[in-house]
């Protein structure tokens, strides 16, 4: 079954419709909420504790990396849904690339366990 650009203009229009929706949500509560700024209202405000030094304290760089980390693999696994649908459609030849696809992140997992990227000191 060939797709055609004309497939997927219900997907644009949803798209462009879900834009409007936030763009316009966002335009007309500007105008209709209230403008009114005092000293209170711009501190900023964290679960109704006080603020206690400053925000720009330096965090570990380890947090970050588990963070990029995790995003990594999980896209991993974004990918992988797709192909357990269409297992029997893409026969051998999509096992043979999946198991690449998953050979190229393990050898990447393998290689943060050695360089002890995971360790948190």
């Amino acid at each position: 079954m060939n797709s055609t650009a004309l497939d997927f203009v219900p997907i644009a229009l949803m798209f462009f419709v879900a834009i409007g929706f936030v763009a316009a949500t966002m335009f007309v509560t500007h105008l209709l909420g209230p403008n009114r700024k005092t000293k209170i209202k711009q501190e900023s405000f964290e679960c109704g504790i006080e603020v206690q030094g400053d925000a720009r304290t330096p965090f570990s760089v380890k947090y970050f990396l588990i963070a990029i980390l995790f995003v990594l693999f999980d896209v991993e696994v974004i990918f992988m849904y797709p192909w357990a649908v269409n297992f029997r459609e893409l026969g051998i030849i999509g096992f043979i690339e999946m198991m690449t696809f998953v050979a190229f992140f393990l050898v990447g997992f393998i290689y943060i366990i050695k360089k002890g990227a995971l360790k948190w000191e």
